[in-house]
């Protein structure tokens, strides 16, 4: 299979555009292996590609436009003027003596269908670009020493904050991870509790039948421990947890008159870990759930009005989150 060659590439830098000219045709067309080696070496790599034309950068922000433009795959006016100063002129796109080799085929499809310029992008192309991305310092004169890694890292911060900045969807995005978090805190509180259930119920099996709140039952279970000394003081206790002093009287007679059998102090010291454990648990998803109300409060009030429930806020993870913030003309019934 013929691989398509590129006599020039372009290169999108942190400091500004590059386009290189390949010199030696027969090596950039041969095995992917042999342009591999021959970019590791800037000597080899430096008779194979040499700096045609390039276009610095005019400012921090000129740079955040361009880099931006590039990667939505868009050939900027700048690109274009630029492309067209330092390439051969095209009187017919179909007769070109020349490609121009791209890293990405949407940008490259952009420059066609904006200069008629024709434009390649393949594993050759790519090892190409590797390789001017190595030693770019060393065919750009006037850097200096970090000079232009401190351009890298600047515009790289600037796009990483412009695109968290711009981010629509981004209170949409802590809903959906809230909402995936309390679905999976439901299931491993439930798990946990089961077996604080089973495990303090060979000591208390008829607790469970005096409580049913997984909550309540492991904070009972903390403050009854060994059920033969639980007596009449621990009434205040037991009714700051079930908030009903009749049921906590009958958690005294039931541990009165418990068939369970006795507990030794190491078992009763796990089980009262484990139960710390599934409270602490259970503590954090009410805090989530709070702070899940408050985000939905961001996004949408009607929403908000109608997802009263966790079952109802769980279907907003179904829905695409731009449809949350944009799609105010949406009928309620559609959303539901």
């Amino acid at each position: 299979m013929v691989v398509a060659q590129a006599q020039f590439v372009l290169y999108e830098s942190a400091s500004g555009y590059a386009l290189f000219e390949t010199m030696d045709m027969d090596v950039v067309g041969r095995a992917i292996e042999h342009v591999q080696e021959t970019t590791q070496n800037v000597e080899r790599f430096g008779k194979v590609v040499k700096l045609h034309g390039f276009k610095p950068f005019t400012s921090a922000a000129n740079a955040l436009e361009q880099i931006n433009t590039v990667s939505e795959g868009v050939a900027s006016e700048d690109l274009q003027n630029f492309l067209e100063q330092n390439l051969p002129k095209l009187k017919d796109a179909k007769k070109a003596k020349f490609q121009l080799g791209v890293a990405d085929p949407k940008l490259g499809n952009s420059i066609v269908e904006a200069t008629k310029i024709p434009c390649v992008c393949n594993d050759h192309v790519g090892e190409v670009i590797r390789g001017i991305r190595m030693h770019f310092t060393k065919f750009v004169k006037g850097f200096k020493g970090g000079d232009y890694e401190k351009a890298q890292l600047g515009l790289a911060h600037s796009y990483s904050r412009a695109k968290v900045k711009f981010n629509v969807n981004r209170s949409d995005n802590m809903i959906i991870q809230a909402i995936a978090l309390i679905d999976t805190l439901d299931k491993d509180i439930n798990t946990f509790v089961m077996r604080v259930r089973e495990w303090y119920g060979w000591h208390f099996p008829e607790l469970v039948k005096v409580i049913n709140d997984n909550y309540q039952y492991a904070r009972i279970a903390l403050v009854v421990r060994d059920k033969a000394t639980l007596n009449e003081d621990a009434l205040p206790m037991l009714t700051a947890i079930t908030g009903d002093e009749d049921k906590s009287k009958e958690v005294i007679e039931a541990a009165k008159a418990s068939m369970g059998q006795d507990i030794s102090p190491v078992d009763m010291m796990n089980i009262e870990a484990f139960a710390k454990r599934v409270i602490s648990l259970a503590e954090y998803r009410t805090n989530l759930h709070n702070y899940l109300n408050n985000k939905m409060s961001v996004v949408r009030t009607i929403l908000q009005l109608i997802v009263v429930s966790i079952v109802r806020i769980a279907s907003v993870s179904r829905f695409q989150p731009a449809r949350v913030h944009d799609d105010y003309d949406t009928p309620i019934t559609d959303l539901i």
